[in-house]
């Protein structure tokens, strides 16, 4: 048994369909209004449980596979150190700076 659906065909007024006309966008938002929620995705929609489970075997497969890496305390101290010097360092910077004397010392 085929079955056959009529379509109209379409017509020459571009308002032939209530709802179909073109709009103009909205005009942007301002910044006194609040932006629009944003709707959550990924990680961040599904159960703490299963993202867990989802996390549990990416970490045994690294390791089994040999690409995780463990850090050594020296190592862990070291990228610590690290870390801090570059987040501090325009801070140091400014009071080395300003620690300079603004004379030389008169040493002959």
């Amino acid at each position: 048994m085929q079955q056959h659906l009529e379509t109209d065909p379409p017509s020459s007024s571009p308002s032939s369909v209530p709802g179909d006309e073109l709009k103009p966008d909205a005009p942007p938002s301002s910044p006194d209004s609040p932006a629009p929620a944003r709707k959550r995705r990924g990680f961040a929609v599904m159960d703490p449980k299963l993202v867990s489970e989802i996390s549990r075997k990416g970490g045994k497969a690294a390791h089994s596979a040999g690409t995780a890496h463990e850090f050594t305390s020296d190592e862990a101290r070291a990228a610590g150190r690290k870390g801090g010097l570059a987040s501090h360092a325009k801070r140091r910077q400014a009071a080395d700076s300003s620690a300079k004397p603004s004379e030389p010392s008169g040493e002959r």
